[in-house]
């Protein structure tokens, strides 16, 4: 092989590389509008041999697994602790492989390109992603189906929240840990829910009613009426002592003073 063909050959697995690693290996931060709206909780069916549930009249591609929705939407994954999001963008190579197994026939709206592809086969997402993700997910179609984990419970407690009584992000973040005691067991969506459990506490810290309350607290505790006296009444004692001391003094040389001028008008008598 020519220089110039092993040259041509290193730059086109470079580029495929690069083209795989579009998007960070981690759940981003949940702000991604997808173009699907939910407005109510989704009908989810198991996936028969899967930890995996999908929604088949959602409108989308939609899956719930360990604990999460995942949604595979104009050839990019996508991912949330609720129904209706907001989205976190998910690369391929952070995407679970339980998520990637689940067969074409459940994709309720697949790809174009998921065409000729067996129905009851994963999608060809290595011949579709190329040969860099394969290095990075090898073995990922490849599993023993007997000692398949178990689904994690659905999250039913969202039913109760739609339209208006949606939540917003830190709301979300609130009631999620208040219903769904789920432990998850993917490292991609523990690391999410830490994320999420980091940003709920510092929205909480910099809240205006959280700062009020503390302002107000701190108000009324150097202004309260018991907490002015004793600080009076610590300084006081010292503050009478010494203004006694100048009182006296003060009597003290008015009465000399007085006397001297008595002794005065006697002698002048004589």
């Amino acid at each position: 092989m020519t220089f110039r063909a092993i040259l041509f050959s290193i730059l086109c697995t470079a580029a495929t590389f690069a083209g795989a690693q579009h998007v960070s290996v981690y759940i981003g931060e949940p702000h991604v509008s997808i173009g699907v709206n939910f407005p109510v909780y989704p009908q989810l069916v198991r996936v028969p041999g899967y930890p995996v549930y999908y929604a088949p009249n959602a409108g989308a591609n939609v899956f719930f697994y360990d604990g999460m929705y995942w949604v595979y939407q104009a050839d990019r994954w996508y991912a949330s602790s609720w129904y209706n999001g907001p989205w976190g963008e998910v690369g391929p190579e952070a995407v679970p492989v339980y998520v990637l197994r689940v067969p074409v026939r459940y994709y309720p709206h697949p790809p174009v390109y998921f065409s000729g592809w067996a129905a009851n086969a994963p999608p060809r997402w290595g011949e579709h992603w190329g040969t860099a993700w394969v290095q990075t997910r090898a073995g990922w179609d490849h599993w023993d189906r007997a000692s398949v984990p178990a689904a994690a419970p659905l999250p039913v407690y969202q039913r109760q929240y739609s339209g208006a009584r949606y939540p917003q992000v830190d709301q979300q973040v609130v009631i999620h840990n208040q219903q769904y005691r789920y432990q998850p067991r993917e490292t991609v969506v523990r690391q999410y829910y830490q994320q999420r459990a980091a940003h709920g506490a510092s929205a909480a810290a910099n809240a205006p009613g959280q700062v009020k309350k503390q302002e107000g607290a701190q108000s009324a505790r150097d202004y309260a009426p018991g907490h002015v006296k004793k600080q009076q009444g610590a300084q006081s004692p010292q503050a009478v002592v010494e203004n006694e001391g100048n009182e006296g003094a003060e009597q003290g040389h008015g009465q000399g003073h007085g006397q001297s001028k008595g002794k005065g008008k006697g002698h002048g008598k004589d």
